[in-house]
């Protein structure tokens, strides 16, 4: 029997406690029995090490539970659960329960921010195996033109992207328009292009045109995305996943930036001398620009 449509995180994450309950360790069973009776609130802020010490276990032990319930990481039980509280709870509503559960220590504040970027990006390594990056990275090296796509949040990582490859010595180009204005920016894609498509896991149509568009002119597309799994991911030739921020504590842009570079260095490794190259004017034009500054007079 399938799963119903309107399955949540917490009767997911209870399902799949009861499905595997056979299958886990002792200590993993601990694990599984806190997180199912565990308010999703408090899960949806908690690092590893938390919920280890709150099930009298360890955050490796969380982490090997989660993965045996089906779960890629921390990052993947707080991003469906944080969906039904998303929904549910208005953006101002949300900033205050963020605040309620970091309180206003700093030291406090600081180890949530940065267990969160840590989790997330741990999780993204995990994810991105050598084969799809060697994948990606191949498509951008072939490239007549990379053409990087981003909105709202993820316009960041797409325009960093743009930067970093014309520093490399790569041709690049950033488009972020959206309705009819992102008509004229698609003119211009052709054969041998790539598309980077920095998807922040909404559906929005711009990127099912912009994927049909690359098919249509024979352009590769590598996505980069929160939902490897989704709609969106059929139509490209390659897929990396970059886990978002289930509680907006950390930048949703964070681990796709964390991607581009990846991507980006090694592009340079594949042709250093361009790279070089590129570098070395990029430092001439530098010159250039500054300011020469007056002498100043010697004093008698």
């Amino acid at each position: 029997m399938s799963e119903p449509k309107d399955v949540t995180g917490t009767t997911r994450l209870a399902a799949a406690v009861r499905d595997m309950w056979g299958e886990l360790s002792a200590s993993e069973r601990v694990v599984a029995q806190y997180l199912a009776g565990a308010p999703p609130e408090n899960l949806l802020f908690a690092s590893a090490q938390e919920l280890g010490a709150a099930s009298g276990t360890s955050n490796a032990t969380v982490v090997r539970a989660l993965q045996r319930l089906g779960y890629s990481g921390l990052p993947a039980l707080k991003r469906e659960l944080a969906a039904g509280f998303t929904s549910a709870t208005a953006p101002e509503e949300r900033l205050k329960q963020r605040i309620a559960r970091v309180g206003h220590d700093l030291d406090e504040i600081k180890d949530r921010v940065f267990d969160e970027a840590t989790e997330r990006l741990d999780q993204c390594r995990r994810l991105l195996e050598t084969d799809v990056l060697k994948q990606a990275v191949q498509t951008l090296a072939d490239a007549r033109e990379v053409v990087a796509y981003g909105v709202g949040a993820s316009e960041l990582a797409a325009r960093h992207l743009v930067l970093k490859l014309r520093r490399a010595g790569r041709r690049a180009r950033f488009v972020g328009a959206t309705g009819f204005t992102m008509a004229d920016e698609l003119l211009g894609l052709g054969r041998g292009d790539a598309v980077v498509i920095l998807h922040p896991g909404r559906r929005l149509r711009e990127f099912t045109v912009l994927t049909d568009r690359a098919r249509a002119v024979g352009a590769g597309v590598v996505l980069v995305t929160d939902v490897p799994t989704g709609p969106l991911a059929t139509h490209a030739d390659v897929v990396i996943s970059a886990p978002h921020t289930p509680t907006g504590i950390t930048a949703e842009s964070l681990a796709g930036i964390v991607v581009v570079d990846t991507l980006v260095l090694a592009l340079a490794s594949l042709d250093e001398s361009r790279a070089v190259e590129a570098s070395h004017q990029l430092t001439v034009l530098r010159g250039q620009l500054l300011d020469r500054a007056e002498p100043r007079p010697r004093k008698n």
